[in-house]
């Protein structure tokens, strides 16, 4: 076997995988998903504690996805909004809160971009911020 040229940061988070059609040769590397900045969502929930259980809950579903692509999410999050740039906007607590993500699907890295209630969301560029 031959000896892959990956960081071993890389591979202390992936499990290699045989498949026949992959992105890298004939492996497929299938990784943990990281979420940047979980100290948001606390920070938020600590204001807002009538949605602390949903943003917990959205926490641990995003850290067990395998999403790698928009379809991943629409198919588990059918409410989800989807804007340039591969951002997701996500309805939390029945649509009192909104949250939006910035999603690499390629290194499976969830950026918090915005968490806030309805209102503040309308304020803001959701495509931009």
């Amino acid at each position: 076997m031959t000896q892959l040229n990956t960081p071993k940061i890389f591979l202390a988070k992936c499990h290699i995988v045989f498949k026949q059609r992959s992105r890298i040769g004939n492996f497929r590397y299938l990784c943990t998903v990281r979420v940047i900045a979980k100290k948001t969502l606390r920070e938020f929930w600590i204001k807002h504690s009538d949605c602390e259980e949903q943003l917990k809950s959205w926490h641990k579903e995003a850290l067990e996805a395998h999403w790698n692509s928009p379809q991943d999410i629409k198919n588990n999050y059918p409410s989800a909004s989807f804007l340039q740039d591969n951002r997701v906007v996500f309805n939390i607590k029945g649509n009192k809160y909104r949250l939006i993500v910035k999603i690499n699907y390629d290194f499976a890295i969830i950026w918090i971009r915005f968490i806030g209630t309805h209102a503040e969301y309308d304020r803001i560029n959701a495509s931009t911020i």
